[in-house]
């Protein structure tokens, strides 16, 4: 084994546990993943797909500019949805029961 493939596993060692103290999160992230993950995924994207219902219902009745906001609800409860499913799979619950 040559120095640089040394120094390679010792890296590879080195970046391991720097992304395990990375991943400490606070008391209140932690509470608000815990109260999140108790909630299906499927209520996010149902949620999004209201506020998509609501406001061509709301375009359909000339409403435009509320039309306009509520619209706006769909991407983020989508992202929301997303990040739930990350906490779920790979968030600080993995990481603090091991």
């Amino acid at each position: 084994m040559t120095k640089n493939q040394t120094n390679e596993g010792n890296e590879g060692n080195n970046s391991n546990s720097r992304r395990k103290d990375q991943r400490k999160e606070g008391k209140v992230a932690k509470e608000i993943e815990s109260q999140t993950a108790k909630l299906p995924s499927d209520v996010f994207l149902w949620t999004s797909v209201t506020a998509m219902a609501t406001s061509f219902t709301l375009k359909m009745l000339k409403k435009d500019d509320i039309a306009l906001f509520i619209g706006q609800w769909a991407a983020p409860f989508l992202l929301l949805g997303i990040y739930n499913k990350i906490v779920k799979t790979s968030g600080h619950d993995m990481t603090s029961k091991a």
